[in-house]
């Protein structure tokens, strides 16, 4: 199924979750947000959190420095 990340189209099996996803991203551990239609999806959601056609994920990492 087809998913935006950050803009971009991104090709996923159907059914997958955001953990899934995260992890063939390499999303760090530490340090990352996700929004799922805009709307924060909280890291302890992310394994039971099922993803879906069209849906627009947002990963925001932190940095430092100022």
């Amino acid at each position: 199924m087809k998913i935006s990340v950050n803009g971009k189209e991104h090709e996923c099996v159907a059914d997958a979750t955001l953990a899934a996803v995260a992890s063939e991203l390499q999303l760090p551990k530490k340090g990352v947000a996700v929004a799922v239609n805009n709307k924060m999806a909280p890291r302890a959601e992310w394994d039971t959190f099922f993803l879906h056609e069209n849906d627009r994920l947002t990963i925001i990492k932190a940095a430092c420095g100022g």
